[in-house]
């Protein structure tokens, strides 16, 4: 049997077969693997830190009680970030949310949670004009991000934000990677056109 010391370098894959065997040290690796990364996929989309705890806790509940369930075939990252999702898109579809900010979600309070939650506009350049600029631009871009239906929404952060392919986006997702296609072009024909505005300034 692994020890402690043992558990990092395990496989994800490897680190399951110790939960599912009713090892509690299997439980806590997966926490302390996927606690902040599913933090910040749910903050993200949420932007909301109370609710993203709560949404936090449930996913990880219902990836323990699920455990049986996972086929150590698919990435474990992608099956823990799809219940991770399908809870933010639930609540989503529950309730409005507050517009995106630049630099963070208006409930962000320590530098880890502004930048877990903070979309970035892309580098205009180094003069405080340029930086401006640019804030203006993110802000304009965050703000149409908010008003796409949520599926787009996730998309969009998955392929822009946290940089995945479309093939994991799709696996994610649970969609076909056609529909992922087809989600981020619409999300970008209705980002284009709700920016469009910006053209003559």
């Amino acid at each position: 049997m692994p020890t402690a010391k043992d558990l990092p370098s395990l496989s994800d894959q490897e680190v399951v077969a110790l939960a599912r065997a009713g090892r509690e040290t299997g439980y806590r690796e997966l926490l302390r693997r996927y606690e902040r990364p599913v933090f910040s996929l749910i903050y993200r989309m949420v932007r909301d830190r109370a609710a993203a705890e709560d949404l936090a806790q449930e996913t990880f509940i219902k990836v323990l009680n699920a455990l049986e369930s996972y086929r150590p075939e698919y990435k474990f990252s992608s099956w823990i970030f799809k219940i991770a999702n399908n809870a933010a898109i639930d609540h989503l579809r529950r309730r409005e949310v507050d517009t995106l900010s630049l630099d963070g979600a208006p409930g962000a309070r320590t530098a880890e949670e502004i930048e877990a939650t903070a979309v970035q506009a892309a580098d205009r350049g180094p003069s405080p004009l340029a930086d401006l600029e640019s804030k203006e631009l993110g802000s304009a871009i965050e703000q149409a991000i908010a008003k796409l239906r949520p599926e787009y929404r996730a998309c969009i952060l998955l392929r822009h934000v946290e940089g995945r392919a479309y093939e994991e986006i799709a696996e994610t997702l649970d969609l076909p990677l056609g529909t992922v296609k087809t989600y981020i072009h619409r999300a970008r024909l209705e980002l284009r056109e709700s920016l469009d505005h910006l053209k003559d300034d």
